[in-house]
């Protein structure tokens, strides 16, 4: 017993999930063209309920007892009609503004039923009552009820002759009950998906505002720290400088400890802002230590270049310019876009592949180019090489920060890497 059940919710579960995907179709297509559903209630109820007295009568000769039949009165058709549009026309505005609808429909059931017509299309007031309940303002329910009371005991009234009043008034006021409790029932449980929804949404905005606080505040702290460090290690280092060119011409010993003192210090503090600096980044250590070697340059190019042709990738390295006279940050800039282009060819040329490498400073203005020759043969480059990953986005923010630019593409076979800095002196810059 329990597997067949088991089996039975599990394939109610396809079935389930498009439905839902269907009522979520409905419901965007609803909220585009509100009065598209509104006619349609209106159709369809005609349709179902004034349609058949249109075209049999009230209650035609061979329909219920005699009693029932001999207790209304036989309309024409354009009264009929008439009272069928007022009963009916109304829902037009069911949900636009419920209490108006009700109103009107209320009063069309009353004229009718004090002229002893019965109509089918008065399940247009069960209609009006929920739309009241599901959209209206709910101090409006307690009259509405009290209106529909008295509205279903004038009923009760008429139909005395085949029913009893008790019986009808039953049997109406528990249709009006059920009518109105599916309103409210809909109407809470909307309610309830609506605070679910703006909880959720209150929730990850307070989660993403806790995240950028937290970024926030590790990196005041990390601030605080590079401050202290840099004015603290800066200050003695000054303060050293300044005594031992007093002293060189006095004791040169002196001069010659202050030198020492002034390499300790810069030491100590390029260690520490390097531990500072580590919490900034991913560690790449396999038990995540701070680097403490120091930052590559130019220099280190060389070294670069033979692990990448140890890998199989022949680089051929040149200069153009004076590249020993830049700074330590251009150099670790150069170094860094250098060894992600290179990185890039192993990783998508492969092993006998060529790669150009070429560094021009002119003027204020430094270049570098990377082109590889492509793979052997074309299918061999993988189908992610185009794309554009990490690497070349952290050599563009390298580079922004040069003023400078990066551009990447096909060229010929291969595919060329080329890195533009700004040398100038940045304006305000001392």
């Amino acid at each position: 017993m329990s597997s067949v059940s088991t089996d039975e919710l599990s394939g109610m579960g396809p079935l389930v999930a498009r439905l839902g995907r269907v009522g979520q179709r409905l419901r965007h297509a609803d909220r585009d063209r509100p009065w598209v559903l509104d006619t349609a209630v209106v159709v369809l109820v005609f349709l179902m309920f004034c349609l058949p007295d249109l075209l049999h009568g009230v209650h035609g000769d061979g329909d219920g007892p005699r009693r029932f039949r001999l207790a209304f009165t036989r309309l024409p058709t354009a009264g009929m009609l008439a009272l069928q549009a007022g009963l009916v026309l109304p829902l037009l505005w069911r949900r636009r503004a419920p209490a108006v609808a009700f109103g009107a429909v209320t009063a069309v059931f009353v004229v009718q039923w004090s002229l002893g017509a019965a109509l089918r299309a008065d399940v247009a007031l069960f209609v009006a009552l929920y739309s009241l309940a599901l959209h209206g303002r709910l101090r409006q329910l307690p009259w509405a009820c009290a209106v529909t009371a008295g509205a279903l005991g004038l009923v009760a009234a008429r139909v005395a002759a085949a029913v009893s009043v008790g019986d009808a008034l039953f049997f109406l006021l528990s249709t009006a009950t059920a009518a109105l409790a599916l309103g409210l029932m809909i109407r809470i449980r909307r309610a309830q998906l609506a605070g679910l929804r703006d909880r959720a949404a209150r929730l990850e905005i307070e989660r993403d505002q806790r995240g950028r606080l937290a970024v926030a505040a590790e990196r005041a702290r990390v601030a605080r720290e590079m401050h202290d460090i840099v004015g603290h290690n800066l200050s003695v280092i000054i303060t050293l400088a300044d005594a031992g060119a007093y002293a060189t011409a006095v004791a040169p010993e002196r001069g010659r400890e202050a030198l020492h003192l002034i390499g300790d210090s810069g030491r100590q503090a390029l260690s520490e802002l390097r531990r500072v600096l580590g919490v900034l980044r991913e560690a790449d250590g396999p038990r995540g230590e701070p680097e403490l070697s120091p930052q590559p340059g130019l220099a280190d190019i060389d070294a670069l270049c033979e692990g990448v042709r140890a890998a199989g990738v022949e680089v051929v390295y040149r200069t153009a310019g004076d590249v020993d006279a830049l700074d330590s940050g251009v150099q670790l800039t150069v170094y860094r876009i250098v060894q992600e282009a290179l990185t890039n060819t192993l990783k998508h040329v492969g092993a006998g592949a060529r790669a150009n490498l070429a560094i021009v400073v002119e003027d204020a203005r430094l270049t570098i180019t990377v082109q590889d020759s492509g793979p052997p043969t074309p299918a061999d480059r993988p189908g992610t090489a185009n794309k554009e990953g990490h690497g070349l986005v952290g050599m563009r923010e390298r580079a922004a920060l040069y003023g400078g630019h990066v551009s990447a593409g096909p060229a010929g076979p291969g595919w060329t890497v080329r890195a533009v800095l700004d040398l100038a002196p940045q304006e305000g810059a001392r």
